[in-house]
């Protein structure tokens, strides 16, 4: 029979140096959320089927990974542990009124195809911060990522700010619902104007209203010239939500790290629980968003708390690569000492082997 040695697609084993490096990747970003005075919460590996549903808006039936236990249960493994950590909070924290500040780390699991390209397994770091529905919250989340990115060694990244509440808004303005309003979402966030153009004219959309919806694909990068769209548009909900980003934006200011935020109207994502701001980060050397945030006031109610909350997450693994093909190292500080013996010495060298490790230093013995 031969050996299984190898690892399915789209996971790999980690050891090493690289593994020494992950781990202190992880620790220096950790070291930074405790600054902000988050605790630390672990939930299971896997949970209930319905925990991820599409009710609830997170990751697509298709993409988990499913299972059954003894009683008959769908059971997944976390493709997001946000959900996870919103189900825990609506158990434990219900009668809290404070603001809730947690931490996770931990491996999510998701299905893509091998064609994709992209791990299935990747480790994640982020934070949670619930019982606050303030714009100062929504920018102190923000400034946290920025400085987890600067403490992991980055010096050029983007983070992209957005809120699902001008599209959601034009949405409601023009009658769209449901099915066609995921699949105009998927046609402006991935700025495909034609596609977009197509549909809006299938919806009868207004000259107006089309108008508006362009600015979610024309309209990155300078605050100024989305800020300046609040004399234009014409219903409330899209309309606060540029107030909104104006607001955090001028808090984040307050903090000094303007320079590495961006506004595109069009940043819209795969979950359907975000109710407002929502943020990416980009850097150089990764093929995909290395940060991945925003609010999400009513994921609460599907386990039956009602809570504001804003979280984030970042892929450790991709915060890895782009490190690597940025050239910039990820010191360990970890060294170890190789001491040898002999038959001969081995007592006396023991005792150096002894002493050294009572120093903390890390010894490797190697009989000659």
């Amino acid at each position: 029979m031969k050996k299984l040695v190898h690892t399915p697609d789209g996971v790999r084993d980690i050891y090493g140096e690289e593994f020494q490096r992950k781990l202190t990747l992880e620790k220096k970003v950790k070291d930074v959320i405790r600054l902000y005075g988050f605790d630390d919460i672990q939930t299971p590996t896997f949970e209930y089927f319905d925990v991820f549903s599409k009710e609830i808006g997170t990751t697509p039936s298709k993409d988990l990974y499913k299972f059954f236990d003894k009683d008959g249960n769908t059971l997944v493994l976390r493709p997001d542990f946000t959900p996870s950590i919103a189900r825990c909070v609506a158990k434990y924290f219900d009668e809290e009124t404070k603001p809730i500040r947690l931490t996770y780390s931990g491996n999510t699991f998701i299905n893509n195809s091998a064609l994709q390209g992209k791990l299935k397994e990747v480790t994640e770091v982020g934070c949670e911060l619930m019982n606050d529905d303030s714009a100062e919250a929504d920018a102190e989340l923000i400034n946290l990522v920025i400085d987890c990115l600067l403490a992991s060694g980055l010096k050029e990244f983007q983070l992209v700010l957005g809120h699902i509440g001008f599209f959601k808004g034009l949405c409601e303005a023009a009658g769209i619902r449901d099915e066609d309003e995921l699949t105009l979402r998927e046609a402006i966030s991935s700025k495909n104007s034609f596609m977009a153009g197509e549909m809006l004219k299938e919806f009868n959309c207004s000259p107006e209203l089309t108008e508006q919806f362009k600015y979610a694909i024309d309209l990155t990068g300078d605050p100024s010239e989305v800020f300046e769209l609040k004399d234009r548009i014409t219903n409330k909900r899209s309309n606060d939500a540029i107030l909104r980003l104006e607001k955090v934006y001028e808090l984040l200011k307050l903090y000094g790290h303007e320079k590495f935020i961006s506004i595109d109207l069009g940043i819209l994502s795969k979950f359907n629980y975000y109710t407002g701001i929502i943020f990416k980060g980009y850097t150089y050397g990764i093929g995909d968003v290395l940060i991945k945030g925003g609010r999400y006031d009513r994921l609460l109610e599907s386990f039956g708390s009602s809570k504001p909350a804003i979280g984030f997450m970042i892929v450790i693994d991709d915060l890895m690569m782009a490190l690597s093909r940025q050239k910039i190292e990820v010191n360990t500080g970890y060294e170890k000492v190789v001491v040898t013996y002999n038959d001969q010495n081995y007592a006396d060298k023991l005792k150096e082997i002894i002493k050294l490790r009572k120093e903390g230093k890390a010894v490797v013995p190697v009989r000659e």
